[in-house]
């Protein structure tokens, strides 16, 4: 039985978000479970973010504040959130990100009612740089199977479905499950640490919008250098990605048939995203070369007027 005496890890990682923090802080420790433990790993910020943490920490003992000596990178830092968290169930947070009150608790439940499940995830609500606010509901099944390659195939479909459908990186999961999966810093990264949690074991979900990020839909180039990631990356990330799938596989422990089943899933995937690729490409070929045309006509006709 998980009472309120359970305790939940909240793994808050941040650089230079001190402007930030105030409204996530309050959304996690206003959880109507009791028990609850908010991580912050500040990842070497040169803003007020250190004095602001220290003074929250002083605040509230629920509040855990760890500062990293030197810039480890984005994802080592959300790592360490992880490791240092004593909770024996645990969850990622954004510095900009907000829960509602009984998020921790509705997962908690689902856990009560499945004892498989190494995470639950719920719908989240994301909002644009322009304000608006989206939502999608998932109403599969295949994350719920016993057998981890009907759960990996479902979890590479998703990912070439709509981001508001599920989130995996940011549901609650046992913390003990999950904490020590390798994972490499690479674009996609997170793409291919969700396969690797849907091999791990069974997923629940709660389709109610018990979480709220803000999406800023960035280039590759980007978000490569958010990660600290050669920027050539950018060009082959999908091919990088495909690869570490594969060698994820040849380490999971699974069974010859299953491999070779999961292989056969990670080929669609890889597929479906390389025509998707250059289908894009060759739209956006024929439009410039449409756009080329109409200028070329428009330099005509002005020559012909004067």
């Amino acid at each position: 039985m998980l009472g309120n005496d359970t305790l939940v890890s909240v793994g808050l990682p941040v650089r230079n978000g001190a402007a930030r923090l105030e409204g996530v802080v309050r959304s996690v420790l206003a959880q109507d479970h009791e028990n609850i433990e908010l991580v912050i790993c500040d990842n070497a910020s040169t803003d007020d973010t250190e004095e602001f943490c220290r003074e929250l920490a002083r605040s509230d003992s629920r509040i855990v504040y760890h500062r990293q000596p030197r810039n480890v990178g984005l994802l080592n830092n959300f790592i360490h959130a992880g490791r240092v968290a004593r909770g024996t169930f645990f969850r990622w947070v954004g510095d900009d990100d907000w829960l509602a009150p009984q998020c921790v608790s509705r997962s908690l439940r689902a856990f009560e009612q499945d004892e498989r499940f190494i995470l639950v995830t719920t719908q989240v609500a994301y909002t644009d740089p322009d304000g608006t606010t989206q939502t999608g509901v998932y109403d599969g099944t295949g994350l719920l199977s016993d057998d981890p390659v009907e759960r990996f195939a479902e979890m590479l479909r998703m990912l070439n479905e709509s981001h508001l459908l599920i989130d995996p990186l940011y549901g609650l999961m046992r913390r003990d499950r999950v904490v020590d999966i390798p994972r490499r810093n690479m674009l996609r990264e997170d793409e291919v640490f969700a396969a690797k949690l849907a091999l791990a074991g069974p997923w629940g979900h709660v389709p109610e919008v018990l979480a709220h990020r803000n999406w800023k839909h960035e280039r590759l180039g980007a978000v490569g250098r958010r990660l600290g990631v050669p920027a050539w990356q950018a060009h082959f990330s999908s091919t990088l990605q495909y690869r570490e799938i594969l060698r994820w596989l040849r380490e999971s422990g699974l069974a010859d048939e299953q491999r070779r089943r999961a292989r056969a899933a990670a080929h669609r995937m890889y597929a479906r995203r390389q025509w998707r690729t250059a289908s894009h490409r060759s739209r956006t070929l024929m439009r410039l070369a449409g756009e080329l045309i109409r200028s070329g006509r428009l330099s005509e006709r002005s020559a012909a007027g004067r």
